[in-house]
Order: C-alpha cells, then structure tokens, then sequence
C-alpha cells in the first residue's frame, strides 16, 4: 500500500471518531443551569440528572433528549399553574382595589355626611327652638333614621318616608300653635291629612322631596354599582385553569427547562395565545362589565350635578327651619281650614289655655353659605371624591380583554418584542409563527396552544356576567332618578315605589300632587257620614218647596 494512502486513512477514521465522539457528547448535554434553576424554585434535587436523558417518559414536552423527569414534569407543571394564578391576581390588583378602596372612602364619606346633617340640625335647633325642640326631637330622629336605613338597603319607600315626616311635624307644630285646645289622637291624624292640600310648610317639602329621593337613589346605587364591582373582580380574578390551560402553560413557562433552556423565555406572542385560550371566559366579560362602568360613570356625572347629595344634606337643617317659618306664617289661615275640615276641637284644660306661641318660633337660622361646606373622615367633599372615582373608573374599562396582554408584557414572563427570533416557541428556540387569536371563547376554536372547549362556557364567569348586566340595568334607572329594590334580582326592571319621576334623561323640578278632601269630622272626632252632612240642606230645601206650594194655593183661592 501506498504510505501516503494509509496515512489518509489513519486521518479519516480518526476524524469520524471524533465526530462520533462528538455527537455523543451533545446528547448528553450537562443539565446543570437546569439543576440551579430548578433548587431556586424551591425543589430538591434529589433523583434530578446531571446530564440529559431519553425523553421517551415525557407528557407535555417534546420527547427528545431531556433534563426532566416525570417526577420534575409533574412539580413544573403545578408550579405553571400557581403561577399563572398568581400572575391573574397580580395583575387585576388594580382594579380590585379600585373597588375596594373607593367604596370604603365612598360608603365613609356618605355615613358621615349623614352624621354631620343630623348633628348640625340637633344643634341648631336646640339653640333656636330650645325645650319645645328636645320634647319634639323624636320626628326628626326618626327621620335620620330612615334615612340611613334605606342607604343600607333597607326596605324604606323615600317619598312615604318623608311624607310622613311632614304629616307628623304638622301634627306637633300644630298643637304647639294651638295650646288652648286640646287634640285627641283621631283628631290629629285628620289634621295629617290636609298636608299636602294646606301646604302649610310652603314649598319646602315638595322640593326637600325632589332633591332627597333623587340624591340618595344616586348616592345609593353608586355605592351599590361599587359593591358589585368589588366583588365581581374579586371572584373572577380568581382563576381555576382547565386540563389543557394548565398543559399550555406547562410547556410555556417549563419546557425550556426539560430542553436544558431555562433561561430562555416564551415569545410574545405564543404568550398571548396560551393567555387567550386560558382566560377566554374572563375576557367574555369584558362588554358587560364595559357597560357597568359606563353606567358608573353617568350616575357619578349625576352626583357631581344635579344628584348631589352633599348639596342636599348640609343645609337640610335651614330648609326644615325654613318649613317651620312658613308654618307659623300660614298658621292663622291653617287653623281655620283644618277647625272647618275636622271640626271645632275641645278646649284644653285651664292649667294649659295660659300657654302661649313661643317666640323662638319667630327666630330664623342663618342664610345657608356652600362656602362652608365640611369635608368629611373621608377626607374630601363629594365632587373631588366622585372625581377620583370616575377616575379610576375609566382606568378599568377594557380590563379583561387587555388581561393576557398585561401579563404578557410581563418581564419575568416573555422575552419581549424586541426578542421574537430568541425566544422558546413551544418547541425550540425560535420565532413564534402562528397568528394571534382574537379576544372570548367563540374564537379558541382554533387556538394551536390551549384545547379549549367553546360549547362549554364557564357558568360562574356567567354568573358574574349576569350580576353586572341587573347592577347595570339599576344605574340606569338610578340615572332617570327612578329607585330599584336591590333584593329583587328576578325581573331586572321591576323597580320599587321611590323615584322622582325623572323620564329619558329629565329631572323635573315641579311636582304634581293630587289633593284630596279630609273627611268631615265632629270635635268628638267621630267621622261625619256625607249623606248626613248634606241632610240640612235637602231639609231646606223641602220645606221651601212646601211653603211654596202652600202659598201658591192660598193665591189660587
């Protein structure tokens, strides 16, 4: 043989040696970045290789030449799962406590401008009205009362309520104008009835109606449209990943590490895909909860105008005194009216008939000054509250839609857009090249990343989905300034007995009552059947038409 061949030879097969050598050396690859990262995740790395193996035993991963066995598969693919939860709550953080801290500045600031009202009008009127004012102060007790009830969600009818706070302030002021009479029960309850058509407060309570039913629909609707919505981010933020929601983020998030790759991050846009299909249900909500916070928004516009409850409630301590002036203006006019409508009452006993009108009645409180409005614990006066609020509010529009891009965008989570050639595709190391799905459940069919089941909607993202569209319905009616009773979610627009009467959008400023006649009663309060009552006059009438005729037959003769 020639030398020069066989030394030829000697080269070549000792090249394929190494070549070989080589190949051997790259399927079994040292796993240790994959040990690091794997004990920083909080794992033993008891039975973990050191360098790759067969991948024959993987579920999730491509079964190639593997750091993983099925033991690290299994603990990476529930770690994916508690960190994609974590990365829901995370993300909504905002918009749960938009919720949560508005409500409580909101429920705070309306609890104290309840208690600042109350206690200015009982200061007031004890300086003003003095011991005829404490021995009366039940009425307006009560009136607070009920006041805070419904705010609650008390079952309290606005217009009721405070037709019978006047009815029973007429009953007592007109005692106290009266003092040489006596008035027994019955009797005082048909002077009630002669409210509306004596108007002896003036104008006042027809207004104080308007303004209060109208102010605390809005203000408690609001804080009931807040309620909701703290509770639905809360419950829907609180993610449960189906089967195959949690095999996607599996080989998202891990898989790099059964490939020895685990400091390589999913593309963007794979991201997005295996965001849409697991939070498919979720971005579902979006239109409902868009329009809920539409609704939010016009009702708080309402509060910051015409609705304005803080306008109504500081100075309401001026316009009740401001009632009780027009009743001792009117009371004159008053007696004789309710005296011939319920009959001439008994004298009061003769320790009583020295009693006299006080002159704290003639005294009348300062004019009212909105300069001198307060703010509240809540730290602010309800126009910078509402603000804020509203705010906040447009801040959250779109959130569940823009969900898998929020977390997408994510550092820890992708490797960006600027990355998309260097990043972990789900298989290897390289651009991501499927398109990106759009947004809800419907438009998963064709999602290449998660399996997910469109004809099987989440029934508790359905659930929310139905709270946010009655919630909406109600500020919607809160808006035209017609009441809802919150306990009844069966029929969306069945709405309870308060509302000021507001249609498409208008508020009226004037009210329309129909009055009706108290019934004749005698001073012994008995009432007075209306056939009797009218038997003089037919008696009259009789024996004119008797003598008439009498007369008329003596001319004949």
């Amino acid at each position: 043989m020639v030398p020069w061949i066989g030394a030829l030879l000697g080269a070549l097969l000792g090249l394929l040696l190494s070549l070989r050598a080589g190949a051997a050396d790259a399927k079994a690859r040292s796993c240790g970045e994959v040990r690091e990262a794997y004990k920083a995740k909080g794992f033993s790395l008891l039975n973990i290789p050191y360098q790759e193996i067969a991948g024959e035993h993987l579920r999730i991963c491509p079964q190639e030449y593997t750091c993983c066995t099925s033991e690290m598969e299994d603990k990476l693919s529930q770690q994916s799962k508690l960190e994609f939860e974590n990365l829901v709550e995370e993300t909504s953080h905002f918009v749960r406590t938009t919720f949560v801290s508005r409500h409580k500045k909101f429920d705070e600031f309306f609890r104290e401008l309840l208690e600042n009202a109350e206690r200015s009008l009982n200061d007031m009127f004890v300086r003003t009205y003095g011991m005829l004012y404490m021995q009366n102060s039940e009425v307006f007790q009560d009136l607070f009362i009920e006041l805070k009830r419904y705010y609650t969600g008390g079952n309290v009818n606005l217009e009721e309520m405070l037709n019978d706070f006047w009815a029973r302030l007429l009953e007592r002021m007109f005692q106290l104008i009266n003092p040489h009479y006596h008035f027994s029960e019955d009797y005082l309850e048909c002077v009630s009835k002669y409210t509306d058509q004596l108007k002896p407060f003036g104008d006042v309570p027809r207004k104080l109606k308007v303004q209060v039913t109208r102010a605390f629909i809005a203000a408690r609707t609001f804080v009931q449209g807040l309620t909701v919505g703290r509770e639905v981010a809360n419950r829907v933020s609180k993610v449960s990943p189906t089967p195959g929601c949690i095999r996607a983020l599996m080989k998202m998030l891990y898989c790099p590490y059964c490939r020895g790759l685990p400091t390589v991050k999913p593309c963007n846009n794979y991201c997005l895909n295996v965001m849409k299909g697991c939070l498919a249900n979720q971005a579902d909500l979006d239109t409902e909860w868009n329009l809920f916070v539409d609704a939010m928004l016009l009702v708080a516009d309402r509060l910051e105008g015409p609705f304005n409850i803080e306008s109504v409630m500081d100075p309401i301590d001026v316009k009740i005194s401001e009632a009780i002036m027009n009743m001792q203006e009117n009371s004159v006019h008053v007696t004789a009216k309710v005296f011939q409508g319920c009959g001439q009452p008994k004298p009061a006993p003769a320790l009583r008939s020295s009693r006299s009108v006080p002159d704290t009645f003639n005294t009348r409180f300062r004019p009212y000054n909105p300069e001198e409005r307060p703010t509240t614990a809540a730290g602010t006066s309800l126009d910078r509250l509402v603000i804020d609020i509203k705010e906040k509010l447009k801040l959250s529009k779109k959130f569940w839609s823009t969900l898998p891009y929020s977390i997408c965008k994510e550092e820890r989570v992708t490797a960006g857009l600027s990355n998309e050639e260097d990043c972990w595709n789900g298989h290897t190391k390289a651009k991501y090249l499927p398109e990106i799905m759009n947004d809800g459940l419907t438009n998963q069919i064709n999602n290449p990343e998660v399996d997910v089941d469109i004809t099987r909607p989440d029934t508790y993202i359905r659930q929310q989905i139905m709270a946010l569209r009655v919630m909406t319905n109600k500020l919607k009616n809160a808006y035209n300034g017609n009441d809802v009773n919150f306990q009844d979610t069966s029929e969306e627009t069945s709405g309870s007995g308060s509302g000021s009467g507001c249609t498409d959008d208008i508020c009226p400023t004037e009210f329309e009552f129909i009055t009706t006649d108290a019934p004749l009663v005698d001073s012994d309060r008995r009432e007075v059947d209306s056939s009797s009552a009218s038997q003089p006059s037919w008696s009259a009438l009789t024996w004119f038409v008797i003598c008439l005729v009498l007369l008329l037959q003596k001319q004949c003769r």
